[in-house]
């Protein structure tokens, strides 16, 4: 009972504050903080902010130590649950900037010791993460909402970990990632389909390092539509494809735009929106918009960032048929020609005809 007034008084969480300024370098305020003791012990922290720009937001922090090791006078945390937390990429990255920066530099200069004492087991890293209902937005301000639970290793290496998308981007996905030495075998369903395969994710052993990122992965059944930020996508389907992927960056926040990936492709049941194929040969260009509906999409993709370049495109359906090079800027500009060839009972006698590709992905 003491220790719970002590915990949950003005004087403790004014002190709990003032460390935090110092450690992070960024004002943080606090709710409350008390003693849990049932269902099992536990440290509670709510209403945490952290004064970043944008902050970063914590409603509830639940530290429960592993009991038995507890019982033998030892602290170790056991679990960490966070829930109802607003986590803006911006705001993680300038926490990790500060960080950086009031780091003692001696950390840095013992390099032969810190490899030594990472291999203790060390009392500060929870055995488990659990998120519950909490919010992410990326630096280009797309959001979702999760819930995770990962299993973390003595050494503060999570071994385990499963997600699900509560809403936002992507919602309704999960995701199942187990990790052997710095491989990740990753399991996703989304968009009705899956994603698996390897992942190789490293992360620098010191600030200003190179994060690595490199895989392959089989893509099968996912709908193309489900993939798109857009409010109409351009493309829609069942995606099939076998994809390798490689990004290095020292800033984490970049990885998306340095991503460099690789795909051959098939899209069953492909329908084209923004565009029909066969009225634009029939008017020379002048007729826009429409659907395509087509029997085989198939072709190359290959991604950098928001750069997206198609190859060797290969489409029919029925009298239709069309191949060619389409390139898709950061700013979503299109560009590229399309080759359509339309048979002899559409025109009077089978025609080949260039299309010139313009516009943007949202109106082609």
């Amino acid at each position: 009972m003491g220790l719970q007034t002590w915990l949950g008084s003005a004087d403790f969480k004014t002190r709990v504050e003032r460390e935090a300024l110092q450690s992070l370098g960024v004002g943080v305020t606090v709710g409350a903080i008390k003693v849990s003791v049932f269902p099992k012990p536990a440290v509670v922290v709510t209403d945490i902010e952290v004064a970043t720009q944008p902050a970063l937001s914590l409603a509830y922090v639940g530290v429960r130590p592993e009991l038995g090791r507890l019982l033998m006078g030892e602290w170790s945390v056991g679990s960490v649950l966070v829930r109802d937390a607003s986590l803006p990429q911006h705001g993680i990255d300038a926490l990790l900037l500060l960080l950086s920066k009031t780091k003692p530099p001696a950390q840095s200069a013992q390099a032969p010791e810190a490899k030594t004492s990472a291999k203790k087991s060390d009392p500060w890293f929870p055995r488990a993460l659990l998120l519950k209902n909490v919010s992410w937005v990326n630096a280009k301000g797309l959001a979702m909402t999760v819930d995770l639970q990962a299993d973390i290793n003595a050494h503060g290496e999570p071994d385990q970990v499963n997600a699900q998308v509560l809403k936002g981007f992507l919602q309704g996905s999960t995701a199942q990632l187990t990790r052997q030495d710095r491989v990740w075998n990753v399991a996703l369903n989304l968009g009705g389909g899956t994603v698996q395969g390897p992942v190789e994710f490293q992360v620098p052993p010191q600030p200003g390092g190179a994060y690595v990122l490199k895989g392959q992965l089989e893509i099968k059944g996912v709908e193309v539509a489900a993939l798109s930020t857009a409010a109409t996508p351009v493309l829609s389907g069942r995606l099939d494809a076998s994809t390798t992927l490689s990004a290095r960056t020292s800033q984490i926040d970049d990885l998306s735009d340095v991503l460099k990936t690789q795909s051959q492709f098939t899209v069953k049941d492909a329908v084209l929106h923004g565009i029909d194929l066969a009225k634009a040969v029939k008017t020379v260009g002048t007729s826009r918009g429409g659907t395509t509906t087509l029997d085989v999409l198939a072709g190359q993709v290959n991604t950098q960032g928001r750069v997206i370049q198609l190859s060797n495109l290969v489409a029919s359906s029925g009298m239709l048929s069309a191949t060619g090079q389409v390139k898709v800027a950061a700013n979503r500009a299109l560009s590229g020609q399309v080759s359509v060839n339309l048979a002899a009972s559409q025109l009077g006698g089978a025609v080949g005809v260039p299309l010139e590709v313009g516009g943007t992905l949202d109106a082609p």
